[in-house]
């Protein structure tokens, strides 16, 4: 099982608001070939650490692709410039942040070199965020952390109660 995190604050020129820049990235990853399979809904999160930012709009994707964890990293990366990220400091509002959670259970720690990015695997904080976990318990139930074994689910329900994360209504079809 390979999960993508997804997540914005900003809107896109190209794209609209952070939720129309969501789905327009999951379309943009499909023709580089990462291929969504389950998605959940949008949520709505503040950001963490807090800040004066606008709120972000979170999900998360299980994706299927024939790229290994480094290629896949890359290619998430190379879509978030695509739609306008730069990178300053943590916490910055943003049009897109594509994170790598889990790549089949795979415990990965490697540094960048060679132009690669470094990566880890599991994502390292992905325990410690409600606005990952709220959409991951919906896309993976099953899902299992490949170092502690906790399921979603429990990790949830550990994560500070101060995290607001609200599910966002469906889109409108426009008629």
């Amino acid at each position: 099982m390979i999960l993508v995190a997804l997540g914005a604050n900003l809107p896109t020129a190209r794209h609209g608001r952070p939720a129309e820049g969501l789905d327009a990235a999951l379309t943009v990853l499909a023709e580089h070939g990462v291929q969504p399979v389950a998605r959940s809904r949008w949520y709505r999160s503040a950001p963490i650490p807090p800040a004066d930012g606008p709120w972000f709009v979170n999900g998360v994707v299980r994706v299927e692709t024939p790229l290994s964890p480094v290629l896949l990293m890359a290619r998430l990366l190379a879509v978030e410039a695509a739609f306008g990220r730069r990178r300053s400091v943590a916490g910055a509002s943003r049009p897109l942040d594509l994170d790598l959670l889990d790549y089949d259970g795979q415990v990965v720690r490697r540094e960048g070199d060679d132009g690669e990015p470094a990566l880890v695997l599991p994502h390292p904080r992905l325990t410690e965020r409600a606005f990952v976990l709220a959409p991951l318990v919906e896309v993976a139930p099953d899902w299992r952390h490949p170092v502690s074994g906790a399921t979603a689910a429990s990790l949830l329900a550990r994560v500070v109660e101060d995290q607001t994360v609200e599910p966002l209504p469906p889109a409108r079809s426009i008629s």
